[in-house]
């Protein structure tokens, strides 16, 4: 083997030297200027994205914010509308309540006034139906005639006192 003759150590070594040196010259015009190219190109990609990344967290926060801002405004606005239309409700539904209790109270008071009037006509056929009576059973029990308004006059102050 050529390469472990010790006597033609030197010239390999002065070979070695040179092919290191003609492969150390193509990688430093050639392949470390594309390779330096490449990671530049990279690292300004790299911070042009961080930089839109940024700028985009920064959109991102001012529309959250107007989503927030929006989303207070119309639930303050709907919280409005909804107390407004409660109120009116509440409204509307005393001024039925009024108008029915007026309603009611005006039935009471015709149906009370014919009650009155359907009691007084009933005393007023009870008192003659009284009388009546009283005068057959005076008649009868007595075989006299009692006059009709001394009958009436008994009777009355009869009714009036069980009134």
């Amino acid at each position: 083997m050529p390469q472990m003759d010790f006597a033609d150590y030197m010239p390999q070594l002065v070979w070695l030297a040179i092919t290191f040196g003609a492969f150390y010259c193509v990688m430093a015009r050639v392949a470390l200027p594309r390779i330096a190219e490449a990671m530049e190109q990279r690292q300004e990609r790299i911070a042009g994205d961080l930089e839109t990344a940024t700028r985009m967290r920064e959109e991102a926060a001012e529309a959250l914010a107007a989503y927030e801002a929006t989303m207070a405004k119309t639930s303050a606005e709907a919280q409005a509308i909804a107390a407004a239309a409660r109120e009116e409700m509440m409204a509307e539904a005393a001024k039925r309540q009024a108008a029915f209790e007026i309603e009611l109270d005006t039935r009471a008071a015709t149906e009370e006034a014919r009650i009155a009037e359907a009691v007084a006509e009933v005393r007023t056929g009870l008192r003659d139906v009284a009388v009546a009576a009283a005068q057959a059973a005076t008649a009868k029990l007595l075989g006299a005639e009692v006059s009709q308004d001394a009958l009436a006059k008994a009777v009355d102050t009869e009714m009036e006192m069980r009134a």
